[in-house]
């Protein structure tokens, strides 16, 4: 530490590191407790003891459990950013679909009432729906 305490900015820079490096532990314990929840293939006592020795045990368990399970770690993470992928692709879909605009669901609604279809009070709702 003598070091340190005669070039300030080597301080500041070593305070730095340790603040990103706790800041990773952090992230990393988040992910692996996130994924043993996540995780449909351990039972709820397999959960209980990862959890258990993650908790009690952070470094050895952290790295235990990245060894052990780091492989379908990263698969379950890929196979929800699909999902999730086709969830928002679908979404997208349904919101685009309807496609009309506003005039031209008063033309078709105008040409329902010329046809006899509906009548002039259905019109009238659903003109009002349509502007709403």
């Amino acid at each position: 530490m003598l070091a340190a305490s005669s070039y300030p900015l080597l301080n500041v820079f070593l305070y730095m590191l340790w603040f990103f490096l706790f800041f990773i532990w952090i992230w990393i314990l988040i992910s692996i407790i996130a994924d043993i929840f996540r995780s449909h293939d351990l039972g709820g006592l397999a959960k209980a003891v990862w959890l258990i020795f993650i908790i009690f045990f952070p470094l050895v368990g952290v790295l235990v459990y990245l060894i052990a399970r780091g492989h379908s770690m990263q698969e379950r993470s890929m196979k929800q950013a699909v999902d999730s992928q086709k969830q928002f692709d679908e979404y997208i879909r349904q919101t685009a679909s309807t496609g009309k605009s506003t005039a031209d669901e008063l033309a078709d609604l105008a040409k329902l009432k010329e046809s006899g279809a509906i009548t002039d009070a259905d019109y009238e709702k659903a003109k009002a729906k349509i502007l709403s």
